[in-house]
């Protein structure tokens, strides 16, 4: 799961080239602004089927903390 998550964010983020893991922070790391976690999120819902609440966006720091969060709501690769 991680490396197909790993490829949306190069996609929508522009961040060819940036190693992405677990402990990535999208807004340190990545530079990523609130329009851009938006964008993203609007895909990873499309991608994997799920609904994620703009209230629950605050907790979705690291691509580790928002593959923790889509295997919780039952995705598998």
């Amino acid at each position: 799961m991680l490396e197909r998550i790993a490829e949306i964010i190069r996609e929508q983020l522009n961040a060819d080239g940036i190693a992405i893991t677990m402990d990535t922070s999208f807004e340190k790391d990545l530079e990523a602004d609130s329009l851009d976690l938006f964008e993203l999120v609007m895909t990873l819902e499309d991608e994997y089927g799920v609904e994620i609440p703009s209230e629950e966006l605050e907790q979705l720091t690291t691509v580790g903390a928002v593959v923790k969060y889509l295997q919780d709501k039952g995705v598998e690769e």
